[in-house]
């Protein structure tokens, strides 16, 4: 029997991180009978390892619920479970946009937090229903009427409205279910007949090719039809319809206000674009439906394969893990140091962790990464504009009229006691100031400008260890200011080693060259010949070092006899140094790279 377009709610379940979004999800499939109880494991629409081992959503995850309201009517749930880490945003505003309706999850005991701030605006730009859900009342510390303040002031929602709920213990969660069919919005009547379906994500299998989801607006999807990528213009045949329960489970068709899936043995990954529609190939659609925001990556590194014959295999796996996830780039490029290899473009540095550790685990590759940069924007003497991420690609300094940096604005909550400590830290940072808000009496919002280059590398680690796991972040790109960047360079023997290049500021180019150059002085293995490392901008050495070289006594067998004999020797050694010196190879293990490219 096919859900009636009156009967079906699309909702999301939104937080920032660690307020009980997979548990929340959890409860709600074992009320509504979803799965048995046999089969049920704590976080189960986290399916992969990393998401399970590090207790956060990576993927946002679909599942279609059967419910029975008090009134006895029977509706049909399409729940959509989101990450809550500021870089995974991106997944969080593709799950929107194949919905009516929101649960804006705020923790009891920690109230609003960035991310929820964050969220909350999300959904007023997508005109959703946003149901305010207050979690973990179950806890000692939970203080639910200040977390009902702070949903008022700080996010202009009405506190009435909040269902308190224990994703828990289940307690509450029955009136959640009855608030989502009384105020999460039916799917609006279709605008036509002609099939318009939106893509909003899409998974690789090896033997089915691409399975795309989709929330349908108009007309119906079924086997059998051709259907036409919009962006593409490409046309396939379709294999297979239905939704997730959540397991894929087929169905003959896909209606209306519909949430599904689509296999039509689409095997170039390249075909599928996020945000596209999918449409009827004998009677198309005239236009395609608004995507939402296509998110240009913001973080850019250098993957290599640690062997030479890895690198097909990198290659592919590049290709699958980009049609998972649309805002992840990758492009072929070739260093002297690592050979060939592919300059890869994540939203954050989290984002970055994540790829890096998928390719290890789920396709057994190993990889080294350079260190993450941005993009910059530079005007060139000719009054040309061009946008690098990579330092390689810099022009010349005499083409250089202006460099110009990312700039984010951050919105970090922290307690009050701490405010200076994080003024201490974003000053360091080269960030301003530019306003504060109070939250309650022990936390406050404060609003940064920050050159985004200064917060990719370590920036979140050090606001947790300075505010005591108790800061959150978010933050948005303002775009781009000038500033005083050059181009660093590490020198061995006076031969620059691209992979260690990187742009940085002015005033803390000496310190970062002077760390580098002591790092790799540790990891770089003597030779028999003397070896600097120098660290340059432009021509001047702003650091060196040097790796001494092996020591061999030349005169050990030499027992009394003139002394010029063991000077004879010493000299022909000399020699023997500066002619290997000049044709010499520095031969850098693998392992310097990897000590060195580490973060700070």
């Amino acid at each position: 029997m096919e859900p009636q377009p009156g009967h079906i709610r699309n909702f999301s379940i939104i937080a920032h991180i660690d307020h009980g979004k997979s548990t929340l999800a959890d409860r709600l499939l074992q009320l509504t009978h979803t799965i048995d109880e046999r089969k049920f494991r704590d976080q189960y629409l986290d399916a992969m390892d990393l998401e399970r081992e590090r207790g956060i959503t990576i993927k946002a995850h679909m599942v279609r619920m059967g419910y029975t309201a008090r009134d006895g009517r029977r509706y049909v749930f399409n729940l959509i479970d989101t990450p809550g880490h500021v870089d995974f945003s991106y997944e969080v505003s593709r799950s929107l946009s194949a919905c009516e309706g929101a649960l804006l999850v705020v923790d009891a005991a920690q109230g609003v937090e960035a991310q929820t701030v964050a969220n909350c605006h999300l959904c007023a730009q997508n005109n959703l229903e946003i149901i305010p859900v207050i979690n973990k009342i179950d806890l000692t510390n939970a203080d639910v009427r200040e977390t009902k303040r702070q949903i008022e002031d700080v996010l202009a929602l009405p506190a009435d409205d909040a269902v308190c709920v224990s994703a828990k213990t289940g307690t509450g969660v029955g009136e959640l279910l009855e608030a989502i069919v009384a105020r999460v919005p039916p799917p609006k009547p279709p605008p036509g007949r002609e099939l318009k379906a939106l893509i909003f994500d899409s998974i690789f299998d090896t033997f089915r090719g691409a399975i795309i989801h989709v929330r349908v607006v108009s007309g119906r999807v079924a086997p059998g039809m051709k259907i036409r990528l919009m962006n593409t213009g490409k046309d396939f045949e379709v294999q297979e319809v239905g939704c997730f329960i959540p397991g894929a489970v087929a169905s003959g068709q896909l209606l209306p206000g519909e949430v599904g899936y689509v296999i039509a043995n689409i095997k170039d990954s390249a075909d599928v674009r996020v945000g596209d529609t999918l449409t009827d190939a004998r009677r198309p659609a005239r236009e395609p439906l608004p995507g939402f925001k296509r998110l240009r990556p913001m973080v850019f590194s250098g993957f290599y394969p640690v062997t030479t014959a890895e690198y097909g295999g990198l290659k592919a796996a590049l290709n699958r893990l980009r049609l998972n996830d649309s805002s992840f780039t990758y492009e072929p490029e070739n260093s002297a140091a690592l050979g060939f290899g592919f300059r890869c473009g994540f939203l954050g540095l989290l984002h970055m962790e994540i790829i890096q550790e998928r390719l290890e685990r789920e396709y057994q590759v190993g990889i080294v990464a350079t260190v993450p940069s941005v993009i910059y924007r530079i005007k060139k003497t000719d009054g040309k504009v061009v946008e690098i991420d990579n330092p390689v690609r810099m022009p010349p300094t005499g083409e250089i009229d202006e460099i110009a940096e990312p700039i984010i604005r951050a919105h970090i909550i922290v307690p009050n006691e701490m405010i200076s400590a994080m003024m201490k830290l974003c000053h360091e940072r080269r960030g301003e100031c530019i306003g504060t808000e109070s939250i309650d009496t022990h936390r406050v919002i404060l609003t940064f400008e920050l050159p985004f280059n200064e917060v990719v590398m370590d920036f979140y680690d050090r606001l947790k260890t300075v505010t005591s796991g108790y800061g959150s972040m978010d933050y948005e790109h303002v775009g781009f200011r000038a500033s005083d960047i050059v181009r660093l360079d590490i020198l061995l023997n006076r031969e620059p080693v691209d992979a260690f290049s990187f742009l940085v500021h002015r005033e803390k180019a000496e310190q970062r060259g002077r760390a580098i150059a002591e790092r790799l002085k540790a990891v770089i293995p003597q030779q028999l010949f003397r070896i600097a490392i120098q660290a340059a901008i432009g021509g001047r050495i702003i650091a060196s070092e040097v790796v001494r070289p092996l020591r061999k006594d030349v005169t050990a067998k030499c027992y009394g006899g003139d002394i010029t004999r063991k000077r004879k020797l010493w000299e022909k050694q000399k020699e023997g140094k500066k002619k290997m010196k000049q044709i010499g190879k520095i031969d850098i293990p693998q392992k310097a790279f990897i000590e060195v490219l580490k973060m700070d």
